[in-house]
């Protein structure tokens, strides 16, 4: 049996964070017959770091791979430091490429950059704008995995759409913009479109106050859920029949992929690496960032065009076949060999 250390914001039980990829990947690792050991879910970040080190220095002689989320923000220097120990005491070590700004992060700091990602033994991006981001910065250590999903757990429904029913699934956070769906609902109200919105997810940084208190400012009604379970947001999904994703940076988010495995047609804005996920117009629909006109004008068109809009869903739906954990597992499986 090989054994795994996984690193990274392991913050199930946090109120402030949505499941995380080392929540995730780290059951379905389980699952596919690995021993794996994760940290951290400390919620101070300098014990988490040092939680997140004691647990590689405690597995370095049973460890086969060590696995770091690596996000473009403080996460980065978690990792910097993780692998930094891992290469004292030579552990094969895995950088996952999850944050959709780590491109700037390779121009803003090239020294740390390099020493995390040229000395890993593969660094693994989700999608191929990370993949080609990195090879253009003369990495060629790398390997495109796609994030997964268990797709049997997301069961197909073909929407109606006599009323605009909008949801909206992230942590609350400057970098996702939620403040921009407010103003759709808005921008529709205003134009006699009968709509309403959904937001779902923790509140990260004070956004989700910010997005209430500017709901109240623009007269317009919001329902905030927080964060609820996979199970119960998935539930509720069923109530509504567009999916917007209103980022300013992005990668390749799981709760997108959920959406086009319900059947919910996604309008994201067009940035990072969500056109490698979403071909505009034929499994979703892509839009400029930081513009509520645009995704209203998007959003009329899927209500003039019902049939043209479940034909995007069912489209969308079987791009996200192939990234069923059933099918990912396999190149995880040759990494992991």
């Amino acid at each position: 049996m090989k054994t795994i250390v996984y690193i990274g914001n392991k913050m199930n039980d946090d109120k402030k964070s949505n499941l995380s990829s080392i929540d995730l990947l780290s059951t379905l690792f389980t699952k596919n017959g690995f021993q794996v050991y994760s940290a951290s879910h400390k919620s101070n970040i300098f014990i988490r770091l040092i939680h997140m080190l004691w647990t590689c220095f405690k597995f370095r002689n049973k460890a086969d791979y060590v696995l770091i989320d690596t996000y473009s923000t403080l996460n980065f220097y978690y990792a910097y430091f993780v692998s930094s120990l891992c290469r004292i005491f030579k552990m094969k070590y895995i950088p996952i490429l999850h944050g959709g700004n780590l491109p700037y992060r390779l121009i803003t700091t090239p020294s740390l950059s390099r020493a995390i990602f040229n000395n890993a033994y593969i660094n693994i991006a989700p999608n191929l704008y990370i993949e080609s981001k990195f090879e253009a910065s003369g990495y060629t250590n790398i390997n495109c995995i796609p994030n997964s999903i268990e797709l049997n757990n997301y069961v197909f429904k073909e929407r109606t759409f006599d009323k605009v029913k909008l949801l909206w699934v992230r942590s609350f956070s400057k970098i996702y913009n939620p403040l921009l769906a407010i103003k759709v609902l808005k921008g529709l109200k205003d134009i006699n479109i009968d709509a309403e919105l959904c937001m779902v997810g923790p509140d990260n940084d004070g956004s989700m106050q910010e997005a209430m208190n500017y709901a109240k400012e623009l007269k317009v009604e919001v329902i905030f859920t927080g964060k609820l379970s996979k199970q119960e947001w998935i539930e509720k999904s069923k109530d509504y029949n567009i999916f917007i994703n209103t980022t300013h940076f992005d990668n390749m988010p799981v709760s997108v992929i959920e959406a086009m495995a319900l059947g919910l047609p996604v309008i994201s804005t067009n940035v990072g690496g969500i056109p490698y996920l979403i071909e505009d117009s034929l499994t979703g629909i892509l839009v400029e960032p930081n513009s509520e006109k645009v995704f209203i004008k998007a959003i009329q068109g899927l209500l003039n065009s019902p049939k043209e809009s479940n034909v995007m869903a069912i489209n969308a739906r079987k791009k996200v076949e192939q990234l069923d954990w059933n099918i990912i597992k396999n190149q995880w499986n040759k990494v992991l060999k």
